[in-house]
């Protein structure tokens, strides 16, 4: 790993979790991400490793399906020479019956360090946290929080504007189903970025106004405002029975997704999508693949981030 200033090696980093990024201040996500810089500058080498967690055990528990996800969590942890146990409940005693408490006090008998976490409901990283001594990473708790896809986010940002104070930024689309939200009004929010939240009404939640960030129902008010504009996938995995919340994905597209013409209205936003996109719904296909689109450095710095986090939730640096 490459060398550290001293005032980034002395930080006293005390978190034991991540469960979410409201317990985390404004100086730990900063921590976070100067370290991030360091593990994203060895995924960038011939060898794209390091033996950090060489003597580490990880789990990784996924009771909801994530590729994108998991595989992230899972190459960071290789990349960092972790043991590293796939935990699927598809394919677990779970479908026998077996309950959550159960099986995290059988897999924490394995000696495990850290266990990663997601699950459809929310509060189950903390629930965790009493049941064994290893260290718990939110990987998304329903419609809760996303605490590293929110970092990563961010990371991006910084390599765009490394000052986020006073940059405006723009999450559009299903805010009511999305864990995404969150957790990146919670993140850019203590780091100074102002955020503007817009979407369908029917996919606002109740709560819109208790989340500190603005609402609009205008795209072309917010893509003219924002310095970076984050579309959200529809959710509708999510939404359950609740299949009328939008009348078509034809209509929200018109209304609601980034189009090429966008692009060229509106000519200083930068557009990103934690992904999968679905082409043709809130980004037009010729958008995603477009240089205005930083899509694809997401999802490289996922894995840098979560290396970052890695390191420190199993010691690093942490007095």
């Amino acid at each position: 790993m490459a060398d550290l200033s001293d005032s980034v090696r002395d930080y006293p980093f005390r978190q034991r979790h991540l469960l979410g990024l409201e317990e985390y201040s404004r100086d730990d996500i900063l921590y976070i991400l100067e370290q991030a810089k360091y593990f994203r500058e060895i995924l960038d080498r011939p060898v794209p490793k390091v033996p950090t967690l060489r003597d580490k055990t990880i789990v990784n528990l996924f009771y909801e399906n994530s590729t994108r996800t998991r595989l992230s969590f899972e190459l960071a942890q290789k990349r960092m020479g972790a043991d590293v146990v796939n935990f699927s409940a598809s394919s677990s005693s779970t479908k026998k019956g077996e309950s959550l408490k159960d099986t995290i006090r059988t897999i924490s008998s394995m000696k495990i360090d850290m266990v990663v976490v997601r699950h459809e409901s929310p509060g189950v990283s903390q629930f965790l946290t009493r049941q064994v001594e290893a260290a718990i990473i939110n990987a998304g708790d329903g419609a809760h929080e996303h605490p590293t896809q929110a970092l990563l986010d961010m990371f991006t940002m910084q390599q765009i504007y490394p000052d986020l104070t006073g940059k405006k930024v723009a999450i559009i689309g299903d805010i009511a189903f999305s864990r995404v939200v969150r957790s990146n009004v919670l993140g850019l929010k203590k780091l100074g970025a102002e955020v503007t939240l817009c979407g369908p009404k029917t996919l606002m939640p109740a709560y819109v106004d208790s989340l500190g960030a603005d609402v609009s129902w205008d795209l072309e008010e917010v893509l003219g405002w924002c310095d970076i504009a984050m579309a959200l996938r529809i959710q509708l995995e999510r939404q359950g029975s609740k299949v009328n919340m939008i009348p078509s994905l034809r209509e929200y597209h018109q209304m609601f997704g980034i189009r090429m013409e966008h692009l060229e209205k509106y000519p200083d936003f930068t557009v990103m999508h934690p992904g999968p996109v679905n082409r043709g719904v809130e980004l037009q296909g010729a958008v995603v693949d477009s240089d205005r689109s930083v899509i694809l450095n997401q999802v490289t710095n996922g894995v840098a981030v979560r290396m970052a986090i890695l390191y420190l939730l199993s010691g690093g640096k942490r007095e």
